[in-house]
């Protein structure tokens, strides 16, 4: 009962829509372009943040006065000296963000990315929370008091069920021992949560789920009902990000920002380069809507897709993250971009809906009404 009241009352006080800012995750590859010439493209697509992973100095020094806000994630492996030793994340800090800022737009540092699931960090509830406090104060330390610090999971590794979203929680004993102290520190510091949310892993589970309810399409059974809040959801995209919102309401951490670090559709050629191209077009559009998704008027504050270059060269946790295992697998690439940085896809970054503000302040009554309905029954 405690669980429906906590999730109905997200429906009933929804927040003003705000459209997703959409960015982009980007990791230089052995063939890709230099750094200036992707962040000169960047700024032709009008692209206003980019999520680098194994950040450095050329590759940050590269973006000063392009006005692109940068998150950068720190590898897994700096995770254990960060926390034992506030120097290693002073240094990090010295070489990585102090010349740069604020010529370099940086608002958020994450301290690894699915570190649970890392072989690189061999007990993150005894030093991610370490890692990310001693580098959030050698951050003001240095006088730099505009950078957020946070890390990010990932969806299949921490969420019970995608579906119902109401019924969604963090998964234990990992939500006692990392995920609550985590939400503790963001709320403490204004931060945001950062999530890893892949439909595709999701429909790969389940064969139940048309591949159109996955691809954002439109079609008679292209839809799933929440019978706990009356929600229809149209698409798996925001049964996923429901089932995130969900399990920090449950946590008692509705509140806190959200952000998506990565999302994404693999391709090789054929049919896989269309659902790939449907994908990112459908994501892009419901971003740029403005609808939010039911249980959070506003959304995801940011959607980084995954990712600007095909990486050859990902390491076994990086495979294991996207692909769930990299065995009998064939190749599979993410990137939507081609090392002449021209695009794969034909996608149109600004085809907000004209209709989808009137529609985010309908959509809110629509679902009050519908809870007035059932408790009346």
């Amino acid at each position: 009962m405690l669980l429906s009241l906590l999730i109905l009352s997200l429906l009933i006080f929804p927040s003003t829509a705000v459209t997703t800012t959409i960015g982009f995750t980007y990791s230089p590859a052995v063939n890709s372009p230099p750094a200036d010439h992707v962040v000169t493209t960047l700024q032709s697509l009008k692209i206003p943040t980019v999520r680098l992973l194994n950040p450095n100095p050329t590759l940050i020094r590269a973006f000063s006065y392009s006005n692109i806000s940068l998150l950068l994630t720190i590898p897994n492996d700096l995770v254990p000296s960060f926390a034992s030793n506030r120097s290693s994340a002073t240094l990090w800090v010295y070489n990585n963000v102090l010349p740069f800022h604020p010529r370099a737009r940086i608002s958020l540092i994450s301290v690894g990315s699915d570190v649970i699931s890392s072989s690189l960090v061999s007990d993150p509830s005894t030093t991610l929370i370490p890692a990310m406090q001693n580098l959030h104060h050698a951050l003001l330390d240095l006088g730099i008091h505009t950078v957020s610090v946070s890390t990010t999971f990932s969806f299949i590794h921490v969420i019970t069920t995608a579906f119902p979203p109401s019924s969604a929680e963090f998964q234990e004993p990992v939500n006692s021992l990392v995920i609550r102290p985590v939400l503790e520190f963001l709320e403490e510091t204004n931060s945001s949560l950062l999530m890893n949310v892949y439909p595709y892993n999701v429909y790969r589970l389940h064969g139940e789920i048309p591949v159109g309810f996955a691809l954002f399409q439109e079609g008679p059974f292209n839809f799933r009902d929440d019978v706990v809040t009356g929600v229809r959801y149209h698409n798996l995209f925001d049964m996923m990000v429901d089932a995130v919102i969900a399990a920090m309401a449950v946590s008692g951490y509705e509140n806190i920002p959200l952000i998506l670090t990565e999302t994404g559709w693999p391709s090789n050629d054929g049919e896989s380069q269309l659902y790939a191209e449907k994908y990112i077009q459908g994501l892009v559009s419901h971003l740029k809507s403005g609808l939010g998704t039911p249980l959070r008027k506003e959304g995801a504050a940011q959607a980084y897709i995954y990712q600007l270059f095909d990486e050859n060269t990902e390491s076994n946790d990086q495979k294991k993250k996207k692909n769930l295992s990299s065995q009998g697998e064939t190749e599979q690439y993410w990137g939507v971009m081609y090392p002449n940085m021209t695009m794969k896809y034909n996608i149109n970054f600004n085809n907000a809906h004209q209709n989808s503000r009137m529609l985010a302040l309908l959509v809110p009554s629509i679902y009050f009404l519908l809870l007035l309905v059932a408790l009346d029954r």
